[in-house]
C-alpha cells in the first residue's frame, strides 16, 4: 500500500513537470484541436494544442516499469494495451491536425484497429486463465471458458468508445476515470485480503493495483492543465488510452462487471448517442437538445465545471458505495 501511495504521489509530480515541459513543444508545432462548427459553445477553444493524453501516459507508463515488483505479466499486457489504444488515438489526433479538421481516421478504420487489439487482448486473458468475473458486490464467479474472448473483445471496444465520447468537457473525462481507477485500485486489494483463492498469483493482481493508483495520479495532474479553461485537451490519443486502461486492469481483475456499474457516467454518454442516432433515424426528431447527454446539459445552460463536477460526484458516491461493500 505504501508503494502505491508513494507511486501515486510521484505520478502526480510527474505528470505536472512533463506538462510544462512538452506544452510548450506542442504549441511551438501548433497541434491545435480543430472545434466541431455544431457545438457552438467550444468555438472560443480552436486552436487549444492537444494531445495532452502524453502527459499522464508517459508518465504513468515509466513509474509502472520503476515501480512494479515480482510477477507482473498482467500488469506489462495492461500498460501494453494501453499503449496500444494510445497508438491508435495518436495516429487519429495527427490526422486531425495535419488536414485541419476535426475528423481524424474514419470511423471503420478506427473500429478495425480497436477490434484486432481488443481480441489479441482477449486472447491473452483467456490464455493467463483470466476466463471468469465476479458478480459485482458479492465474491461470487463466473466462468466463461472460451467465450470470455469474444465477449472481453466486446467490452474493450464498448468501454474505449464510451470513454472517448465522454471527452466533450474540460476536465470530464480526466476526473471521472480518477475515480475510476482510484476505486478499482482499492477494490483490487480488498479482494485480494477477502479471497485470495481466485487469484493464481497475488502479485500480479498487487500489481494490476498498483498501475491503477498511478495513472490516478497521472490523471490528478493532468487535471492541473485540463480544468476550465483547459490549456490542453487530452485528445484521443488520452481517451483511447484511458479507455484501454479501464478495460484491461478491470477484466484483468475479474471485475468486468464493474465498468457499466462505476463507469455510469461512461455508459451514459455512449447511450445517449445510440438513442439519438437511432431516434433521429426512425423520426427525424432528436430526444437531446445534443449528443452525447453532458452536451445536452450545456445546451440547458449548465457550465462545463459543473457538469464535470457532477459527473465526478456521481462516479465518487458509486465508487464508495462499491468499497463499503467490500469492507
Amino acid at each position: 500500500m505504501k508503494t502505491s501511495v508513494l507511486a501515486g504521489l510521484l505520478s502526480i509530480l510527474l505528470t505536472v513537470i512533463l506538462g510544462y515541459l512538452i506544452l510548450p513543444f506542442l504549441k511551438r508545432l501548433k497541434v491545435g484541436q480543430p472545434i466541431l462548427k455544431y457545438v457552438e459553445e467550444h468555438a472560443k477553444k480552436s486552436g487549444t494544442p492537444t494531445m495532452g493524453g502524453l502527459f499522464f501516459i508517459i508518465s504513468s507508463t515509466a513509474l509502472y516499469f520503476i515501480f512494479s515488483s515480482g510477477k507482473n505479466r498482467l500488469g506489462v499486457l495492461a500498460v501494453s494495451i494501453t499503449l496500444a489504444f494510445m497508438l491508435v488515438g495518436f495516429i487519429d489526433d495527427f490526422i486531425k491536425i495535419k488536414l485541419r479538421k476535426n475528423e481524424g481516421l474514419t470511423a471503420r478504420q478506427k473500429l478495425i484497429f480497436q477490434i484486432v487489439i481488443s481480441l489479441i487482448s482477449g486472447y491473452f486473458a483467456y490464455e493467463s486463465g483470466l476466463d471468469f468475473l465476479y458478480v459485482p458486490f458479492t465474491l461470487k464467479k463466473l466462468t466463461l471458458g472460451v467465450y470470455s474472448i469474444p465477449i472481453n473483445a466486446i467490452i474493450f471496444v464498448a468501454t474505449v468508445n464510451a470513454v472517448n465520447l465522454t471527452d466533450g468537457l474540460d476536465g470530464l473525462c480526466a476526473s471521472v476515470s480518477t475515480v475510476y481507477f482510484i476505486v478499482i485500485g482499492a477494490l483490487i486489494l480488498l479482494q485480494i485480503k477477502l479471497n485470495d483463492a481466485f487469484y493464481v498469483v497475488i502479485n500480479e493482481y498487487k500489481n494490476l493495483s498498483l498501475y491503477s493508483i498511478i495513472l490516478a495520479g497521472s490523471l490528478l495532474g493532468y487535471l492541473l492543465f485540463n480544468t476550465q479553461k483547459a490549456s490542453v485537451f487530452m485528445g484521443d490519443t488520452g481517451s483511447l488510452a484511458i479507455g484501454g486502461a479501464i478495460s484491461s486492469i478491470s477484466i484483468f481483475s475479474g471485475n468486468t462487471l464493474f465498468i457499466p456499474v462505476l463507469g455510469i457516467c461512461f455508459v451514459a454518454s455512449a447511450v445517449s448517442v445510440i438513442i439519438q442516432v437511432l431516434h433521429y433515424k426512425r423520426t427525424k426528431k432528436r430526444v437531446f437538445l445534443m449528443s452525447p447527454i453532458h452536451h445536452h446539459f450545456q445546451k440547458l445552460g449548465f457550465s462545463e465545471s459543473k457538469i464535470s463536477y457532477a459527473y465526478f460526484l456521481v462516479t465518487l458516491v458509486l465508487g464508495l458505495a462499491i468499497i463499503i461493500c467490500y469492507l
